[in-house]
């Protein structure tokens, strides 16, 4: 069976049990992360997707081919859809090898092909030489290559991963997230990728989609959802801690800017065209829009918007830095992270008095 190639569009309204409201497209070749809180309808969009639930209403095309549609009343089965599935723990078969357990997945193809394929796959997975071993001989990491390589032999129309670091350790999940990156040159078909991990998404994926309580709350790529956040729920999903009230006091349309009070100051923003003077609005700004930058040169990037801060918290994480500051005389909170190779070569420390930099671009006012 030659695999088909084509884009997955999925329009689904579920009300009944889980409610679950989504309408996306994913492309042949794009890695589309869907991100969002446990019980929010991730697992369930994917069980949807492959043909193990059925959506109240609506409909899920592959291409020109209807494989779900609640009007015509096709519902077409996981095996009529073709889909390549790696459920969260991996779901395989505990009695069978590496090889044998990918030769599962392939009892479409013709008797003789299914060996060489199955080697093949275990091979573009870094697996040579385990194919004989059973689930309980093989670590966490490499279970997890054999499901990816039973799902990838396939040759799916459509590829899905429901959470599929969650199991394995933090070094492993290094390795892996190389590992995919590097067969997501080879992979032809729409890959949807169920996550919890911003970062995941942000390293991986070409589109997300940021769900909650059943709910689309913003699609995009990954850096414009984190920088151009919709609204402050997603703003707070995204994990940005820095959002703040504010008040529209100039509009420069010569500058393309436009003006805030925050606190005692005024700080420049990207324009607003929806925005009057004198309206009351939320704004958010990322980790990365707050630069400390050639402080130790003395001279900060050239900005419009520099806060004098007072460095509150300081909590080393490994190879980084949480800072808490407090913008002087006021009691608003700035959160930043730094690297700890840049934080010790500012000597920055908790009480120190400094100077930050609030990148224009980067801020971006709330819906």
């Amino acid at each position: 069976m030659a695999q088909i190639i084509a884009d997955l569009h999925c329009q689904i309204h579920n009300h009944k049990h889980i409610k679950l409201n989504a309408d996306f497209r994913c492309k042949a070749g794009e890695v589309l992360a869907v991100v969002g809180p446990s019980g929010g309808g991730k697992t369930t969009l994917l069980r949807m997707i492959a043909g193990l639930n059925h959506p109240d209403i609506g409909q899920i095309n592959f291409g020109a081919k209807p494989w779900f549609n609640s009007e015509t009343r096709i519902a077409l089965s996981p095996q009529q859809r073709h889909i390549g599935y790696m459920p969260q723990h991996f779901g395989l078969f505990p009695n069978l090898t590496a090889l044998e357990n990918v030769v599962a997945g392939l009892d479409h193809i013709p008797k003789a092909a299914r060996i060489p394929r199955a080697k093949d796959w275990l091979e573009r997975v870094n697996l040579h030489g385990l194919p004989d071993r059973l689930p309980a001989q093989l670590s966490g990491g490499q279970r997890q290559r054999v499901a990816l390589a039973r799902a990838l032999a396939r040759e799916p129309s459509v590829l899905l991963l429901d959470e599929p670091f969650s199991a394995v350790d933090r070094e492993t999940r290094e390795r892996l997230y190389l590992e995919l990156a590097r067969l997501k040159e080879q992979l032809l078909c729409p890959v949807i990728m169920v996550t919890h991990d911003l970062n995941e998404a942000l390293l991986l994926a070409d589109s997300m989609i940021l769900i909650s309580q059943g709910q689309m709350l913003q699609q995009g790529a990954p850096f414009d959802v984190l920088s151009r956040p919709r609204n402050e729920a997603v703003a707070r999903q995204m994990g940005l801690r820095n959002i703040f009230d504010g008040e529209v006091v100039f509009q420069d349309d010569t500058k393309n800017l436009t003006w805030l009070k925050f606190g005692e100051q005024l700080i420049a923003c990207d324009y607003g065209k929806n925005f009057t003077v004198g309206s009351r609005v939320r704004w958010a700004i990322p980790n990365q829009g707050i630069r400390f930058n050639s402080i130790s040169n003395r001279r900060l990037c050239r900005s419009f918007n520099k806060l004098d801060v007072t460095i509150d918290t300081m909590l080393v994480m490994g190879e980084s830095v949480r800072l808490i500051c407090y913008v002087t005389g006021t009691q608003l909170q700035l959160n930043t992270e730094v690297s700890l190779h840049f934080a010790q070569k500012l000597a920055l420390a908790k009480g120190m008095q400094t100077t930050v930099a609030l990148k224009s671009e980067q801020i971006h006012i709330l819906e």
